[in-house]
């Protein structure tokens, strides 16, 4: 018979400003990471050493974060040390990413049992801190694209251009997101996800009132004369107000198999059912959830109108408005309680925050399917269908 791969339990830290003064800034990211292991645990109520493994999301593989944080955050939160545990990178789907090779695993055979998530300070570890000073690309990769990649924010600004999106679309998508963010927090709808840490219990980054006139007053984040020079078509709307915020954040999810979790009498929440990973261009860098969207529904031989709630990673105004414009999503299925313009990105362990926003929301809804999917640096997505259970 068939082995399928369920969610049982959720659970992540609040989502804080990432820089000095942010109300997480002062914990080491390995004790940030073990706390919400050891609210999974706790939650769950399962007895820890029959987890099989560990897989965690973490962009920013140094310093404080280095050395495989998947294995220190375990045994700091005093678990057992029989369970081992592996750390991956596939940028800001990382945790997605993570969650997908459990659940794969889990399908395969290889698992009973598994946790996954992620974590990512980026108050502690900044971004590119990893690259040490040093050319991380190399001559041949120079030689394939000898006027460079570009930053994340020429990305978004490209597919504005081509999307023909103007600052007043982008700036209207980001304070539907905080409004969704602030209107989920106040029906206490978020308080099942987050474990308060440190005293801290709600995100950071939500501004409830925010507005169009504060949005639009905002300058561009990216004008660059160069980029300018090398890109004509870009018309320069992309500011700190319609892209998503650097932050701290840890994510765990717990995921079994779906009799192994009814022999043990855990509630099987939903299912994961299919997979797909997808590269696009590495200068456009974000358009990979178009392709990698269309690669799940055909695998899953379904149409876009099948799926009643999508979680589309808010890199950018701009990425999910594209995205929208070319799968024809219903936007009101899109996103309903808003996204990391509003909670924030810590990069490592995002794609939790996603994936326990959709379980929840389909269990609050009750639709049936949902999608989450998440553009990622280099080129690259991930995009995964789940199915609510119960």
């Amino acid at each position: 018979m068939a082995r399928r791969a369920v969610i049982v339990e959720a659970v992540r830290s609040p989502f804080t400003k990432g820089k000095e003064g942010g109300a997480l800034a002062a914990v080491h990211p390995v004790d940030l990471f073990a706390k919400t292991l050891q609210a999974l645990i706790t939650r769950t109520g399962i007895a820890p050493d029959r987890i099989d493994d560990l897989i965690a999301g973490c962009v920013i593989q140094v310093g404080e974060q280095a050395a495989n944080i998947a294995r220190q955050a375990w045994l700091a939160a005093g678990l057992p040390p029989s369970v081992p545990g592996v750390t991956i990178d596939r940028k800001c789907g990382s945790a997605q990413q993570a969650i997908d090779f459990a659940a794969q695993g889990i399908i395969a055979g290889a698992y009973d049992l598994v946790v996954a998530g992620g974590v990512e300070m980026m108050s502690r570890v900044p971004m590119k801190a990893n690259r040490l000073g040093k050319d991380n690309l190399g001559p041949m990769f120079h030689a394939v694209y000898p006027e460079g990649l570009v930053h994340q924010g020429i990305s978004a600004e490209l597919i504005a251009a081509r999307w023909r999106l103007g600052r007043p679309a982008l700036d209207a998508f980001a304070l539907r997101s905080h409004r969704r963010a602030a209107a989920a927090a106040a029906r206490g709808s978020l308080e099942q996800e987050i474990e308060p840490i440190e005293g801290v219990s709600r995100d950071e980054g939500i501004r409830a009132d925010s507005s169009i006139e504060r949005l639009a007053a905002l300058k561009t984040s990216f004008e660059d004369p160069a980029m300018a020079a090398r890109f004509p078509e870009i018309r320069w709307s992309v500011t700190a107000g319609n892209a998503s915020q650097v932050s701290d954040g840890a994510s765990a999810i717990l995921l079994a198999e779906e009799k192994v979790a009814e022999r043990l009498g855990l509630r099987a929440r939903a299912a994961l059912s299919h997979f797909a990973v997808a590269g696009d261009d590495p200068i456009m860098m974000l358009t990979g959830i178009i392709p990698a969207t269309r690669k799940l529904l055909n695998r899953a031989a379904i149409g876009i109108d099948d799926i009643d709630r999508f979680e589309v990673n808010e890199a950018f105004a701009s990425v999910v408005l594209a995205w929208l414009d070319e799968t024809g999503a219903d936007p009101e299925r899109v996103n309903v309680d808003g996204g990391a313009i509003a909670f924030g990105h810590p990069v490592g362990a995002s794609g939790g925050r996603l994936m326990m926003s959709l379980v929840r929301g389909l269990e609050e809804s009750g639709g049936r399917r949902g999608l989450v999917t998440m553009c990622e640096s280099g080129g690259m997505a991930n995009a995964t269908l789940i199915e609510r259970l119960g």
